[in-house]
């Protein structure tokens, strides 16, 4: 994969081919409207999906990137089901942090809930190794092309039960946008043969988002960090 741009200031991970879409869609519309860079990194080919297959579904996620107007920087094939966090594998991950040099990045949360609703295996695998690629990528001694980088931020979707997001981003201007970018991944959230409105199901999730922050539509993200304002009002401006 060819990088568009060496500096991206966000970079979204996912596990799956549709992961950044469905937990930080409407956030990469939104920050593209902005002026931002954001860059995609898919993990896996989702070819243990129920619908499509890895070649189908590469295609889904290119029509979905220029929707949310990011750039998929990079695809690895990593194992559907069997995405593990390995040394090896934080390693290229650092790589490609280091290529990029983002301010925030957005990944899976790296715990496993509790309850019926457990979370996917790949997505925790998936959170882990961003966490542990963005500490190798910031070594000075590390022995990976690139000068250290240190991301300034990073915050998790896919939360699962029992964490309330400490913030939410407000998508509902990009909305439609969002809903057009899931329908990309046809394979997924469009298929027939499943008896599951996955659409349906993914904008009562935005709107139980919104409820929380008092807006129509969001998307929920859990900082491990408190996050620092410099200056107050920030909260209550646009």
């Amino acid at each position: 994969m060819i990088f568009k741009e060496k500096n991206y200031d966000l970079l979204s991970i996912g596990a799956h081919p549709d992961d950044v879409e469905v937990g930080s869609g409407g956030v990469l519309i939104d920050l593209n409207k902005r002026g931002y860079k954001c860059g995609i990194v898919i993990l896996t080919q989702g070819e243990m999906g129920t619908g499509g297959t890895a070649k189908i579904r590469t295609e889904e996620v290119k029509k979905a990137a220029k929707i949310l107007g990011a750039d998929i920087v990079k695809t690895f094939d990593w194992g559907d089901t069997k995405l593990e966090d390995t040394y090896d594998k934080r390693l290229e991950l650092a790589k490609v942090i280091r290529r990029c040099r983002p301010k925030v990045i957005l990944a899976p949360y790296p715990h496993v809930g509790h309850g019926k609703r457990q979370s996917h295996p790949d997505h925790v695998a998936a959170g882990v190794l961003a966490l542990n690629a963005a500490n190798l990528a910031a070594l000075k001694k590390i022995d990976i092309p690139g000068e250290r980088h240190l991301v300034t931020r990073i915050f998790h979707y896919f939360l699962p039960p029992g964490i309330t997001p400490n913030f939410v981003i407000d998508i509902t201007p990009h909305f439609e946008q969002w809903i057009q970018a899931l329908s990309a991944h046809q394979s997924q959230f469009l298929n027939p043969e499943k008896s599951k409105n996955y659409i349906e199901y993914l904008t009562a999730m935005a709107r139980s988002f919104g409820l929380l922050a008092r807006c129509q539509y969001g998307q929920g993200f859990y900082a491990v960090e408190p996050i620092l304002m410099k200056n107050m009002m920030m909260f209550v401006e646009d």
